[in-house]
């Protein structure tokens, strides 16, 4: 039991350490935790990022007013699409994510706070809507290997996992 504990406690460590960091489609799209203005830097200069999409939505403070000055001065796109992990993406909401994702300058940068729960939803529906990938690998998204830890009624980001399982149909898996 103490070496599982362990085992957990070093990854949290490495994903803290990377900022949570994780190429999805080289050259295409990326995810990660909130980056400051040197990581959007060190992004942008080595996977010529273009545009970030901020889950977290438009905030008045200052990781926000921080994000918003250095995307500028690094000539990046930035979107503020507002969505919480502990509750469902509508229907409507996960198109217009979708539609947003399609239209956006590549790559593309999506983060959240941790860059886990709602970046994991997010990623996992371009996966699906966008690049044609299967259930399994857009799934891949939403896992413990990003930090996220999903258990029907006992976890607040179950909602993400939820979100995807509704959006199946409509990406066209089956039961």
């Amino acid at each position: 039991m103490a070496l599982l504990a362990l085992a957990g406690a070093a990854h949290a460590a490495l994903i803290y350490a990377s900022n949570n960091f994780a190429v999805v489609i080289p050259g295409e799209l990326y995810r990660s935790a909130q980056p400051d203005a040197t990581l959007l830097a060190e992004y942008r200069s080595r996977y010529h990022i273009q545009t970030v999409i901020n889950l977290r939505g438009r905030q008045d403070e200052g990781w926000y007013r921080e994000e918003r000055r250095a995307s500028v001065a690094l000539g990046l796109d930035q979107i503020d699409f507002r969505m919480a992990s502990s509750r469902e993406l509508s229907r409507a909401d996960a198109d217009r994510l979708i539609a947003v994702m399609r239209h956006a300058h590549k790559p593309l940068l999506i983060h959240c706070k941790a860059g886990a729960d709602r970046t994991g939803l997010a990623s996992a529906l371009y996966l699906a809507a966008l690049a044609g990938a299967g259930e399994a690998q857009a799934e891949a998204q939403l896992s413990i290997r990003y930090g996220h830890f999903s258990v029907p009624y006992l976890s607040s980001a179950y909602p993400m996992d939820d979100s995807f399982e509704q959006m199946e149909p409509a990406l066209g898996f089956g039961d």
